[in-house]
């Protein structure tokens, strides 16, 4: 059973950049063929597919946040991070990491985690 756990701030100042960890366990994010990817839901609205980093560690972002985002990972840790630079109010949202399968989609979720932009 794969796990995933998000972690970082629950309250970023606009402007500023916004990182989240995701731990994983039960599984290696190096395993062929899956993508471990962010996706969040501001409130009141659907989810959004931010962007996600392979098994090979090869990198996809969505074309509407690819300027402000970037995915890392710690393969030692087993855990990857989302970056968002100059984050602003319409960046709050509940933020879930997930795992996605090469045909499968979305086959496991973190709990998400809430991220509120304000001064």
């Amino acid at each position: 059973q794969v796990q995933l756990q998000e972690s970082g701030p629950g309250l970023v100042k606009p402007s500023q950049t916004l990182s989240l960890t995701c731990a994983v366990s039960g599984g290696s994010i190096t395993s062929n063929f899956y993508f471990w990817s962010w996706i969040r839901q501001p409130p009141g609205k659907g989810l959004e597919w931010m962007g996600a980093i392979a098994y090979s560690g090869t990198t996809y972002y969505s074309p509407s946040l690819k300027l402000r985002t970037s995915i890392s990972r710690d393969t030692s840790k087993n855990q990857f991070t989302l970056t968002l630079s100059s984050v602003t109010p319409e960046d709050t949202a509940v933020y879930f990491c997930v795992r996605e399968g090469d045909a499968m989609g979305v086959d496991y979720w973190g709990k998400g985690t809430q991220v509120t932009v304000s001064s």
